[in-house]
C-alpha cells in the first residue's frame, strides 16, 4: 500500500501509512489512547477489538506520521453490509490542533469507500468534546446507539453516508 502525504501551508505535512493493528507503532499509540480514556473516564476502553478486523479487504488501520514520528491513528472495520465502523481515532497530545485528525478521518473515509462501504458509523464519548466537534464538522449526524457501548450514558453515536466519497 502506498503512503499518502497530506498537508497544508499552515500545518505540518502528515504522511499516512497503513499498518497492522498489532504493529509496535500502533500498540504504543494505543497505550497512549488508553491512558487518555483512564484520565477522561476513569478506566480503559474494554470494547472488544481484534487485530484481524482491521485487515483488508474489510478493514484497515492507518497511522499518520510527521517526519518519522507517529502522531495519529485510526482504523475502520466491517460493522454490517455496506457499513464500516471507525475505531481508535487518536492524535498525540503534542500534535493536537494541527488538523491531523481531520486529514486522517478524510483518508479513512476515502479508503472505506474504495473498499465498498457506503456508510460509516462511530462511537465516542461526551468527555471528548473535540472528537464530537470533529465529527459534526465533518458531516457526521447523530445515530442510534450500537455495539458494546450502546447502553452507556456517556457514549455518543454518529453516522455519515460516504457513497459519494468514492466518486469525488
Amino acid at each position: 500500500m502506498t503512503d499518502i502525504s497530506l498537508g497544508t501551508s499552515d500545518a505540518p505535512e502528515i504522511m499516512i501509512r497503513a499498518l497492522r493493528y498489532s504493529d509496535p507503532v500502533v500498540r504504543a499509540l494505543e497505550d497512549e489512547l488508553q491512558q487518555e480514556y483512564i484520565e477522561r473516564y476513569g478506566g480503559q476502553d474494554n470494547s472488544p477489538v481484534s487485530p484481524d478486523e482491521f485487515g483488508p479487504p474489510e478493514g484497515l488501520f492507518l497511522v499518520g506520521f510527521v517526519g518519522n514520528e507517529p502522531v495519529a491513528t485510526g482504523g475502520f472495520r466491517r460493522h454490517a453490509d455496506g457499513v464500516a465502523e471507525i475505531k481508535r481515532m487518536y492524535v498525540a497530545h503534542d500534535h493536537r490542533g494541527g488538523g491531523h485528525a481531520r486529514r486522517l478521518l478524510a483518508e479513512l473515509e476515502t479508503r472505506a469507500a474504495a473498499a465498498g462501504y457506503q456508510r460509516i458509523v462511530l462511537e465516542t464519548g461526551d468527555r471528548q468534546p473535540e472528537a464530537i466537534t470533529l465529527y459534526a464538522s465533518s458531516g457526521y449526524s447523530p445515530a442510534d446507539p450500537f455495539g458494546y457501548h450502546a447502553e452507556e450514558e456517556l457514549s455518543r453515536f454518529f453516522t455519515k453516508d460516504i457513497s459519494l466519497t468514492a466518486t469525488a
